[in-house]
């Protein structure tokens, strides 16, 4: 795995502690529309995410979270502005390969059917060509048991996987070539409420042990109140506000107030409050 690792340390590195990993200026988003015409979805939207946070993306329908993630991808180009990822244009990302700077976690997991739970984590160490198949093998296995899944799972096809385990596949083959650079597309979504909790509680301790910076879509409160250092709010086709939590809530617009501070958000954080409060300080 040397060559991913020195790969996405080599950029990564570049960047001072706190220095912005993704910053997005200027972007404008424009669609044809079929009967002639444009629709605008985002109009000079700036965004910066600082190297070690979780940032969180939310928004209502049709606020463009999703084409904002394939901007920083590199798989769209804005009609104007850009978007630059650990110093680079992110349309490089796309030319040169992303995975040993960018992991992705896809909504529904995104597996490859056809493929076992190893073959799967391995594909991108494998498609580099990087290392020969006994290390990849072995680089495969580690990433398994990194994400609280056995050594006996590595050779289960997708079809045999609960949720839960579909997700820890998709996000061990996410981090198999190192990214310094983690995407999450609703990383809960389709889980039970305990599935939900040990899949947020394995993404916050990788967070920490890996020292990732991660972008997140979600609109599960629970998650997002657990995880997110800071929350950047899509709606009038821009950022509006893009900092904690405490300050979202405090900021007014009608979107924050119908999605954080209605019955679902106060719910959320009350539970959030109660496991703060039940959870052992740090050291004990």
């Amino acid at each position: 795995m040397e060559a991913a690792v020195q790969a996405s340390d080599a950029v990564d590195t570049a960047l001072a502690p706190g220095q912005p990993v993704i910053e997005v200026r200027g972007v404008w988003s424009v669609f044809a529309l079929p009967g002639g015409g444009q629709h605008v979805v985002h109009q000079d939207l700036d965004l910066t995410v600082r190297r070690g946070e979780v940032l969180t993306l939310v928004g209502g329908s049709g606020t463009g979270k999703t084409v904002l993630l394939r901007h920083m991808l590199g798989l769209t180009r804005p009609a104007r502005g850009q978007a630059t990822v650990l110093g680079r244009p992110a349309g490089e990302l796309a030319r040169e390969g992303a995975a040993a700077r960018v992991g992705m976690l896809f909504q529904q997991g995104a597996l490859f059917s056809a493929f076992s739970v190893l073959d799967n984590i391995a594909f991108a160490l494998r498609e580099s060509g990087a290392l020969p198949p006994a290390l990849v093998r072995e680089a495969a296995l580690l990433k398994l048991q990194m994400v609280g899944l056995k050594a006996s799972d590595a050779h289960k096809m997708p079809a045999e996987l609960s949720g839960g385990m579909i997700k820890r596949v998709a996000l061990a083959r996410a981090l198999i070539m190192d990214p310094p650079l983690l995407m999450l597309d609703e990383p809960t979504a389709g889980l039970d409420p305990d599935s939900s909790d040990a899949f947020v509680a394995l993404l916050r301790a990788l967070h920490q042990e890996l020292g990732l910076t991660v972008v997140m879509v979600t609109h599960d409160l629970d998650t997002l109140f657990e995880l997110s250092s800071r929350v950047a709010v899509l709606a009038d086709k821009r950022v509006i506000i893009n900092a904690p939590v405490p300050e979202v809530l405090a900021f007014e617009h009608p979107f924050i107030r119908h999605f954080f501070l209605g019955e679902r958000g106060r719910r959320a954080m009350e539970l959030l409050r109660q496991r703060q409060h039940a959870r052992p300080a740090q050291g004990d």
